[in-house]
């Protein structure tokens, strides 16, 4: 007598013996580790090396002086200067502006940050040249404005080369202001015969200081709120959105299938199969899309009470913020459900790429854009994170001004929601019309 007892079945090693087991999961898996590595990390194994035109404002505040008889302003030749300095590789954008365009720029996040000569810098560099009073001259200053809204990598990069091209307009102007007091030095040599006087045209320490002018203080041009994360909180906040919409629509895929008898429910032991509802693709897919956005005002409602309410996170405009946040977790739930629609289950695999693998390296909101390679640039165009991350950082941090991302935001919001529906649609109608049903071959 045969047992129908489950144990009494194939065995384990059985299984695992037959090469056909291994082969799809193997070449599966072993694929999307390795796209996924280069993909994650190739943006960001060497930004230094791939930046491209970063945007730093070039400002002169300085009015210049008289200095030795003549009208000078060292500003304007500094500034000149680091403007027209060799740069090979293309990769900085020095963008000559005032202090007024310069911070409309910085506020609306055009510039990842500024170095400004400010007012009085020529009358400052030339009193270190008069005859030493009571107290020492104030050192002149250079001032490299940082913005935080922009990312923390990209402020930080803007940061440096900033105070680097100070610093090095500090040398070139030391040598100009060494020079001239050695020639002060020799045209007042003391008489032959006499021994040369105590010295000379400047101690030690003011030699130093000549060789060295220039103070470089840095201050934050446009500041965001300490809750900010460093200019960070836009970038996870997009994602959280880009998640839930993206995981939303494959549990409301599966959930839909399962009430439709198309797929089995398991919950620990207990499976339950549900009898089969004929139903056209096309008609489940309109049953997932309106699935997927009503469950976008859940979890965009849900995720700013845990981020702004909860936890504090800096925010104005809320309900702007609360609007964008449905319409942007909406337009991925409806991209995600075309996929699955058009390929079926490898559909979540392909979803995951689009809206996960390739969109978090080329989304800009923690390695600047113009520090990504060519490849990501351009995926960059039209990645929904990059998009997304633009428009929320424009309400988070820049006042929710159109100009510093949100216009683009809901343009590209808007198209991708176009897209996702017409693609969705066009794919289940036709497989309709091919009589390429999901019925089961007992109720066809």
């Amino acid at each position: 007598m045969t047992s129908n007892r489950p144990e009494d079945g194939v065995r384990a090693w059985q299984v695992l013996r037959n090469p056909k087991v291994w082969m799809v999961p193997t070449i599966i898996i072993g694929a999307v580790a390795f796209l996924l590595s280069l993909l994650y990390m190739g943006g960001i194994v060497n930004p230094r090396a791939d930046l491209d035109r970063l945007p730093i404002g070039l400002v002169n505040s300085d009015g210049g002086a008289v200095v030795g008889g003549q009208q000078q302003n060292l500003g304007a030749q500094i500034t000149a200067g680091i403007a027209t300095a060799p740069d090979p590789k293309g990769q900085i954008d020095w963008r000559v502006l005032d202090r007024a365009g310069a911070d409309e720029q910085l506020s609306s996040g055009k510039l990842a940050g500024a170095l400004e000569v400010p007012a009085g810098f020529t009358a400052a560099v030339a009193a270190m040249g008069a005859p030493a009073g009571p107290q020492p001259p104030a050192r002149p200053t250079m001032t490299v404005l940082t913005n935080p809204g922009v990312g923390s990598l990209a402020s930080s990069l803007a940061s440096s080369i900033s105070q680097a091209a100070a610093q090095q307009a500090s040398a070139q102007l030391g040598k100009t202001l060494t020079a001239q007091a050695q020639a002060q030095a020799q045209a007042k040599a003391q008489p032959p015969g006499q021994p040369p006087a105590q010295g000379g045209a400047a101690t030690n320490a003011a030699a130093l200081q000549l060789a060295d002018p220039v103070t470089v203080e840095v201050r934050v041009g446009h500041p965001i709120g300490p809750h900010s994360g460093l200019g960070l909180t836009a970038f996870y906040y997009t994602l959280l959105l880009v998640l839930c919409g993206f995981l939303g629509a494959n549990v409301i895929s599966n959930g839909v299938d399962v009430a439709l008898g198309y797929a089995a429910s398991e919950l620990g032991p207990l499976r339950t199969q549900r009898p089969v509802v004929r139903i056209s693709r096309t008609q489940t897919l309109v049953v997932t899309n309106v699935m997927s956005v009503g469950l976008a005002v859940l979890t965009s409602s849900l995720v700013m009470l845990a981020t702004v309410v909860v936890l504090g996170m800096d925010a104005s405009h809320l309900p702007l913020l609360w609007v964008f946040s449905v319409c942007a977790s909406a337009a991925v739930g409806l991209g995600a459900q075309a996929l699955i629609a058009a390929f079926g289950g490898i559909g979540q695999l392909i979803s995951m790429f689009v809206f996960i693998a390739l969109s978090l390296p080329s989304s800009g909101a923690t390695i600047p854009l113009q520090a990504l390679p060519d490849f990501y640039q351009g995926l960059a165009v039209f990645e929904p994170m990059r998009q997304l991350s633009d428009g929320v950082r424009s309400i988070l941090y820049f006042d929710a001004r159109a100009d510093a991302g949100l216009a683009r935001a809901w343009i590209m919001i808007a198209i991708g929601t176009v897209a996702a529906l017409v693609f969705g649609f066009a794919m289940t109608r036709y497989y309709d019309r091919k009589g390429l049903h999901r019925f089961h071959p007992e109720v066809s």
